[in-house]
Order: structure tokens, then sequence, then C-alpha cells
């Protein structure tokens, strides 16, 4: 068999194939429950109704879906970095704390809290959210206004390409030329459009029927074929620099990639395009796709990804490029095993909502039944058009008494409330959204301690933590990876930002895309706890180091003890750790060091001039103070390296590990000569760890 490179036409035959394939996949298996899943969450079901009967519908599709988003917008949103980048090694801390607060500040400017909540309500409700992550290299055009410019100067302006010509006013003044003669000088107002170069880093919520991807693919890394349909106009494909000849054969009428269907489920109602005949070319639509594949393109024997860019129904490509990964995130509440697509809270919800859906037609068919009750009466005896008279104290007319008879309907929806509250707790179960986690209980708030409460609120949130974790661990780190990529690429130059209290130059080509990705979770106020008694603990070891060995102690600096400060804060929902405690640098933190040394240097020469003996005592205590900073060091890189192992997966752990070194530390040091309190830092650590370790529920 030999392999041969691939020509333009075989191309878009496997490429066009492969997309259709896919779109029929999509359209017959997933989009069905799609829409289902739309219309019960729009208060719909499909059990029907008779005539004269209750029409009401159980709304517990969005009950479950409105009462679970605070939750995990409080899980995602209760940090100011959602994300954070974690270096390989030490001399990485700087760039990675860069990254961080960067990619956080450029998500926050990109409307991330809009980007999340859109992506989090279609996996609530439609499977999956999808986010899509691209670099905007467009031209952005700026006008400005200039004055006085000589005809040298507006000649060479306006000649430029991307200048635009918007005012001009020309005026003669006068000057006096070396001789001393008047002479006339044009001056020149011209107000002009200049198009600027403005790259950055986009990110849209992709509608996820507007998304496709093989039945083969487990996950947005394993995919044979994915991608994404949008409508444009013909215009827009245009300014991206194609040609309309690129567009010949082209039938608008002919296609509908978009699933039509699903995004009136989606809107509530159908999008006229207003195109008719005597609409210009440019104005129609027409399908732009976006297709990820990998193809042996060159005959190689290697398949590499590639984006092809394809318009129409028949999915004719208009160009196509080498792709490092496909730029989608993929959130998912409920991931199925070995599968791409997993399966919604409103998928969950959707049986309970029929049954409760009956049972509450059912009881209100009751109530009315038994409030106005049907009659019998003796044919003959009674005017018939009185009975058809609803009002109240309206008036029968008989011929003979007992002609007219109410019919007694017993009353059973008593008994069917209970089965009702069954299933109000036969949804908290499967979503975790009850009144105890709301915090909307009142018989549990007055008769509970605040122990109590927070114990059965946090054993209440158990499901919107799994749904949390599912979305920290997919989806985020997948968006943030992307910008956080797209932002090495296509760095161009430094850019100034500020962080941690002072600005500094910000170089993202500098960064290192392989670095760990940290979610910050908020799970569960229990967790809150935990870490503020850590950070507490923390705060009381670095206090003590710095106490007793100064700033020149080699393992706590006064920004180190700052940063814990700020997060003590951040805990407490005060994010402004800069109203209360001054921004420090590395400059002020080696001034402090600088001044240590000093002192320390003077005191030893004071020393050395009362005592013969005090020269030899300071070699021996330098000795031991570099015998204690190697020991440190390597009990430092120990650490490091146990994190790595571990994934900085287990906060909790990673905490503990911490506080472990800082006893170590702390041992080392008052090996060396120095009295340092070891048995009650190791004693309040072990009493420390009990408690956590009874609020993770080990």
């Amino acid at each position: 068999m030999r392999l041969e490179p691939l020509d333009q036409t075989q191309i878009e035959s496997i490429v066009s194939k492969a997309v259709q394939d896919a779109v029929d996949f999509v359209d017959a298996e997933i989009a069905p429950q799609r829409i289902k899943a739309q219309r019960y969450f729009d208060n719909e079901v499909d059990i029907g109704h008779e005539d004269g009967r209750s029409k009401v519908v159980a709304t517990k599709c969005r009950e479950a879906v409105r009462g679970i988003k605070p939750s995990i917008h409080r899980i995602f949103l209760a940090n100011d970095k959602a994300v954070e980048f974690v270096p390989k090694g030490a001399e990485d801390v700087a760039l990675s704390e860069q990254a961080t607060s960067f990619i956080n500040y450029k998500f926050q400017q990109h409307n991330g809290y809009k980007i999340l909540n859109d992506v989090f309500q279609d996996a609530l409700v439609k499977k999956c959210g999808i986010a899509y992550v691209y670099y905007d290299e467009s031209m952005k055009p700026e006008i400005f206004t200039m004055r006085n410019l000589t005809d040298e100067a507006f000649t060479a302006l306006v000649g430029e390409d991307d200048v635009e010509v918007l005012e001009h006013e020309v005026r003669t003044s006068i000057s006096i030329d070396e001789e001393g003669v008047e002479i006339e000088v044009p001056e020149h107002d011209v107000k002009l459009s200049r198009s600027i170069p403005h790259g950055d880093i986009c990110i849209e919520s992709v509608p996820p029927e507007d998304f496709f991807v093989d039945r083969n693919a487990r996950s947005i890394e394993d995919f044979y074929v994915c991608g994404h349909s949008t409508e444009v106009r013909v215009s827009d494909i245009l300014a991206m620099g194609f040609n309309i000849e690129d567009l010949d054969g082209l039938d608008h009428t002919e296609y509908s990639v978009v699933d039509d269907e699903a995004e009136f489920e989606r809107r509530g109602y159908a999008i006229d395009d207003g195109e008719d005949e005597n609409q210009s070319a440019a104005s129609r639509k027409v399908t732009l796709t976006q297709a990820y594949m990998e193809l042996d393109i060159e005959g190689t024997g290697i398949p590499k990804l590639y984006q092809f860019l394809c318009v129409g129904a028949t999915y004719k490509i208009l160009n196509f490029y080498e792709a490092d990964s496909a730029p989608y995130a993929i959130f998912e509440c409920d991931p199925e095993p070995h599968a791409f697509f997993g399966t919604s809270l409103v998928d969950l919800v959707i049986p309970d909502q029929d049954a409760a859906t009956a049972m509450l037609r059912g009881v209100l068919d009751n109530v009315a039944l038994t409030n106005n009750p049907g009659v019998q009466y003796v044919d003959g005896q009674v005017a018939v058009e009185d009975l058809m008279n609803n009002e109240i104290g309206r008036i029968i007319r008989v011929k003979q008494p007992n002609a007219v008879t109410e019919m007694t309907v017993p009353f059973t929806a008593g008994s069917t409330l209970p089965a009702l509250q069954y299933f109000d707790q036969l949804v908290d179960n499967k979503t975790g959204v009850s009144k105890m986690a709301q915090g909307l209980n009142p018989d549990v708030l007055k008769s509970s301690t605040a122990t109590a409460i927070a114990a059965s609120m946090e054993g209440q949130t158990g499901q919107a933590e799994v749904i949390a974790r599912n979305f920290a661990e997919g989806g985020m780190k997948q968006l943030f990876r992307l910008m956080l990529d797209l932002m090495v690429k296509n760095a161009d130059g430094e850019e100034m930002m500020r962080l941690n209290g002072t600005f500094v130059p910000i170089n993202p080509a500098a960064w290192e895309t392989d670095m760990d990705l940290i979610v910050n979770v908020g799970i569960g106020t229990g967790r809150e706890n935990e870490r503020l008694a850590v950070l507490q603990q923390t705060l009381q070891v670095q206090q003590g180091i710095y106490t007793s060995y100064g700033a020149n102690n080699g393992v706590v600096t006064l920004t180190q003890i700052r940063n814990t400060l700020a997060d003590i804060l951040a805990l407490g929902g005060v994010r402004n750790a800069d109203r209360y405690f001054m921004p420090m640098t590395p400059e002020i933190d080696h001034q402090m060091m600088m001044m240590a040394q000093q002192q320390q240097a003077m005191m030893a020469q004071a020393q050395q001039q009362q005592d013969p003996n005090a020269a030899f005592m300071q070699t021996e205590a330098m000795k031991a103070q570099t015998k204690a900073q190697v020991d440190m060091s390597k009990a430092q890189m120990d650490m490091q390296y146990k994190m790595h192992k571990l994934g900085m997966d287990d906060d909790l752990a990673r905490d503990e590990m911490v506080q472990d070194l800082a006893v170590k530390v702390a041992e080392i040091l008052g090996k060396y000569g120095t009295a340092v309190d070891t048995a009650s830092i190791k004693a309040e650590q072990d009493a420390a760890r009990p408690h956590n370790e009874q609020m993770m529920g080990m």
C-alpha cells in the first residue's frame, strides 16, 4: 500500500462526509433529547389532558436548575482567582503568579460571569455547555484628529494604506522665511480613520444545537471530527478575506445545518432572517462551519489536526490549516464514562415532573369537583337552563321537591399530598436542591444548633459539589488552558499589570504552557472553615519564625505573611487587601533583609570588641546557619516533590504538608542552637487534624 498526498477534491470529500455523519448523529440521537429537556425546562410535559380538566404542570425541572445554579455560581465565584497556575520549580513562581493574575483578569474582562452562566445552564439542561476560545486578529478602526499639518506631513499621512480621510480643512498662515520675506504657508486640519491591529482573546458560548461531534468520540481530546456551525452574512465571509467567487455554486435556500427545531425551543420563537428575492447578495445568509479533524494530507502516514473552514450544506472548504487542539471547553454536570455526551440534570428530573404533574392535576380536579359537584335531576321537573347557571346563589326552578340533588364527591386530595411530598423528596435526593440546602427550612433553623445546621446543609449540598467538581476538572481546566496557550502563542511585547499591589511588566511569551492548573472550587462552608483554620495556623508559624529569626531567616518573607493575611480576608469576603495592608514588593523584602544583615553585623562587631572569643563564636554560628539553610532547602525540595506527585489535587493534604514543612523548619533551626518550641507547634498541628478529618468525612 502506497501513501499519496490528498488533493483538494479528496480532502473536501473526506471532510464533507465526516462532518455530515457527525451532524446526522447529533440530530438523530442527541437533538431529540435536548429538545425534550428544553420543553420540560419551559414547563411543558408530554402527558395529555382531558377537556375541562386541569392543565397545570409541576415545574420540577425548572425548579431544580434554578435551585442549584446559585450554589454552583457561589462555588466558582467565591474566589477572585477562578484558577491558579502552579510552577514546576522555584524559578517559575513569579511567572506562575503573573499568569494566574493576568488570565483571570482577561477572563473577567471578557464577561466571564456571563460565559459561565450560559455554559452552566446548557450543561444542566442540554447535556453539555460549550465554550469556544479563539484569538481575534481583526483590525479595529480608530478615529483621531490632527491639526496644523504641513503639505509634506499631510501627503505622507493620507498616503498610508490603512488611513481614510473623514474631514479635511485647509487654511493659510503667514510665515517669515530665512530672508525675512513673508510667505503664505498652507496648514491642514484633518480627521482620519485608521485601522489598528487589535489582537485579543475571545470567549463565546456556543449553542449546543450548533455543535457536532462524531458518534465514537469520548472527549474533546479524543474525537474523529468536531466543530460548530453558525449563520453569517455573505458580507462577513468577504470581510474575512475571501472572494465572492469562493461562494459560487451555493444556494442559501438548500442548507440548514443549524437545527431549526432546537433553536426554536431555545428561543421560544422562530427567526425571520428577512431574506427575499430583492435582498442584495452580500446580505444573504450562509452557513459557516468550523470543523476540526485529523487527516494525513501530506501522505506521510502521520495524521495531523487541521481546522477546516467550510460554507454551505455541502461543506465547501474555503481554507484549512494545522491546529494544535480543538478550541472548545466542554462542561458536563454528569459525564458518562467512555461517551462524549453525559446526562443533564433535567434528564434526571423529567420522569418526576410527569408523575408530579399527573398527581397535581388529580388533586386540583378533585378539589374542583368537591367544591362544585355534579347534580342529578328529574327530567321534566327542572328548568335545565337554571342548572347551567354556575353563579353563586343561583335559583333553580323545580316543579316538585327534591327534583335536584347534588352528587357527593369524596375528597381524596388529602391522601395524595404525601405522595407529592414523596416526589419532592425524590427530586431533592437526585439534585441536592432542597429547602435545607437553600437555608429555607424554618423548622430546622429553629430547633438546631449552628453546628448541626452547618453539618446538615453540608450534607445536602453533596450533589452540587459533585457537579461543581465535574465542571472544574472538565470545562474550567480546558477553558483556562486554551486561554494560556493563546496568550503565549500570540504574545506581542510587554504589558503593564498590577500584581500584589504594584505595577509590573507582563510578558506572556515567557510563560510555560505546561504549568499545572488548579481550579479554586470553594465547596461548602465546612471547607471554608478548614481553610481558614489552616491559614490561621500557618500565620502563627510564619509570625513565630519571623519574630525569632528576623527578616533574613531564609524561610518566611513579609510578602508571604501578607499573602496569608490577604487569603484570610478573602475567605471572609474582603477582596481589597490593599485597604488594610500596604502592598509588598520584592524590593521591600530585599531592603528588610539587608537591614537585618547590617544589624547583625553591627551586633557581632560590638560583641567582638567586648569578648575575645566572639570571632570564633560568630564563625561557628555562621557555619550552623549555613548548615540549617542547606537542610531547610532539602526539606522544601522534598515537600515540592511530594506535592507535585500528589498532583496538587487535595487541598487539605497540601495544607497539612505545609504545616509539616513548618515543623521541620523549626526542628532544623532548633537543632543548630536556637530554642524553638517545636513540641507546641506539633501538638497544635496534631490537634487540628482530627478536626479536619471529621470535617472531610474521614
